[in-house]
């Protein structure tokens, strides 16, 4: 009798760059692509998205219209991805999806994290089993609610003599540390793209600066480097987390004001602020002889910021994890479908040494199709 079953993950990260699904097929808890599709965010919407997310005044209509529309679209992207691959819904057991977060606040006396985009509506409209939610439960068990792929990672990669990296740079960077016989260390660095993406935007008018052409123009403003890397968050001991209620254009315009630079030197020392606050936390797990740095994520398409990642850390091997045989570009939306084969399967997928969790626990929250 096969064991082998087909998950779809949706994952839509800080840098709202789109959707992202990945069909895989998991056979005891081995984990292949299929297929992918990356869905388009409106303009409008993820608009609506970004006003929440960076604090401005929003209502309880508001919020349910994007949760009501994000649900809408997460559909739209499975049936997509459906048709391009030649799947039918009848095959799929179930759905992974991360949703849109708005708010993440893992500390404090009312700890919370807020992910949009109605998981019933998926269901509904796909007619395929959905898990979502994963994040809440974490924390209600004392974490941080993140990042909760570093166990994907854990099953993905083997470290062997020497320390494995698997790096995710999106709008947030995180890390995955596997080092022989120790456990798994994971937590966010700080900005990814985020920062970069948003400067771009406002004085491109660009997503985001492909190929770093805007930066490659500019220079390190050291005295804005030196203002950013004091931020208190980098200096927090893991278990941490973070998103754009911190790493946000108006916290950078605040910090940038005070300074006398050009838009492409400012875009410059922002590559060079994510690839050494990202080096400064992996540098401190170099073990064995062959230390390896896997990158991810569309960070990991920055010929800059890669370049910077390789001269800043040159004892340790920096690749994408296309050389592992593992798609760099739909990492995390795979991580989401395995997430979902875990919790189907009640089978824990929190590690409580990367979040802070006081225990094991399979996360995520059934929605039926009801077939």
């Amino acid at each position: 009798m096969t064991t082998k079953e087909l998950y779809i993950g949706i994952m839509s990260g800080t840098s709202l760059d789109g959707i992202d699904t990945a069909l895989v097929e998991i056979d005891n808890n081995q984990v292949r692509l299929l297929d992918s599709y990356d869905h388009p965010i409106p303009d409008s919407l993820k608009q609506r998205i970004l006003d929440v997310a960076l604090g401005q005044q929003t209502s309880l209509p508001e919020i349910g219209q994007i949760d009501h529309l994000l649900g809408k679209l997460y559909a739209q992207a499975v049936h997509a991805l459906l048709d391009k691959s030649g799947h039918k819904a009848s095959d799929i057991t179930a759905i992974g999806n991360h949703g849109q977060t708005v708010f993440h606040q893992p500390g404090g006396q009312t700890p919370f994290t807020i992910q949009l985009g109605d998981a019933n509506i998926i269901a509904a409209l796909t007619q395929i089993d959905t898990v979502a939610d994963f994040r809440r439960k974490d924390i209600a068990l004392g974490g941080q609610g993140a990042p909760l792929v570093p166990a994907f990672h854990q099953s993905l990669f083997q470290s062997q003599g020497s320390t494995v990296v698997v790096l995710n740079i999106g709008g947030i960077a995180n890390l995955s540390v596997l080092r022989p016989q120790q456990a798994v260390i994971g937590y966010d660095t700080g900005p990814g793209n985020m920062l970069m993406d948003a400067w771009c935007h406002l004085h491109e008018g660009k997503a985001f600066d492909k190929d770093a052409q805007l930066a490659s123009k500019g220079n390190i403003d050291q005295a804005l480097l030196s203002e950013l890397l004091k931020e208190p968050y980098l200096a927090l001991s893991a278990p941490k987390s973070t998103g754009r209620e911190l790493f946000n254009l108006p916290w950078l315009e605040s910090i940038v004001s005070r300074y006398s630079t050009s838009v492409a030197d400012v875009q410059r020392t922002l590559c060079e602020y994510t690839a050494q606050t990202i080096a400064n936390e992996v540098s401190k797990f170099k073990l064995g002889d062959n230390p390896e740095l896997l990158t991810c994520g569309g960070g990991a398409h920055n010929p800059l910021l890669m370049q910077r990642l390789a001269e800043l850390l040159p004892e340790w091997q920096v690749m994408p994890t296309d050389d592992k045989g593992v798609d760099s570009n739909n990492m995390e939306a795979m991580a989401f479908a395995w997430l979902a084969y875990r919790r189907i399967h009640n089978q824990p997928s929190n590690l409580p040494e990367v979040t802070g969790a006081s225990k094991l626990a399979s996360l995520g929250v059934m929605y039926f199709a009801d077939k």
